[in-house]
């Protein structure tokens, strides 16, 4: 007679495992959307307060004192460069700044999101401080000056790709209208 072979077990083991595969599949595609429904909340309330500016001084000091609180950084610096003048905004007041600062990052990318041993010399001061950052170009039409929003986090791998330069480049959009609304 012949031997049996059972594959009932081991086709049992085999389903367990593939369940508790995509058990963790599932728990870390709900984190994610969670995740993302939280900053597309910061990002909305962000661009509400934006909205709410009075004045071009206003819209900074919501920039660089609120925003860091509604969105969850460490750092929000504002910059813009007109002819051979360049000026920053951050928690610490209004600066001038070296040209050469900006001149790649407004003509770049319109989001660049990475992490850093510190962070873009557009922060000033708290540049030592930022771990990941994200610089946003503002796009203003002709002859308004060009600018920079840059947002950081002493947390490394503080932002990420994909859906996330999506709503800064939004963020960014709302802070360039908003700028333009006061200086055309």
């Amino acid at each position: 007679m012949g031997n049996i072979v059972e594959f009932r077990d081991t086709a049992l083991i085999q389903l367990r495992q593939k369940v508790a595969a995509l058990d963790e599949a599932n728990a870390d595609l709900l984190a994610f959307a969670r995740g993302h429904s939280g900053a597309v909340a910061q990002i909305h309330e962000a661009a509400l307060a934006a909205l709410d500016a009075e004045c071009l001084d206003h819209l900074i000091h919501i920039v660089t004192q609120e925003w860091p609180v509604i969105l969850g950084l460490d750092a929000v610096a504002l910059a813009l460069v007109s002819g051979e003048t360049a000026v920053r905004a951050s928690a610490g007041g209004l600066q001038r700044i070296d040209i050469a600062v900006l001149e790649d990052r407004v003509d770049g990318p319109v989001v660049i999101m990475r992490g850093v041993e510190a962070g873009d010399p557009v922060f000033g001061p708290a540049a030592a401080l930022v771990r990941a950052e994200a610089l946003i170009r503002l796009d203003m039409p002709e002859p308004l000056p060009k600018g920079l929003l840059a947002l950081g986090s002493r947390q490394g791998l503080g932002f990420d790709g994909g859906h996330g330069s999506e709503l800064l480049s939004f963020l960014g959009a709302v802070v360039s209208r908003m700028i333009a609304r006061w200086l055309i």
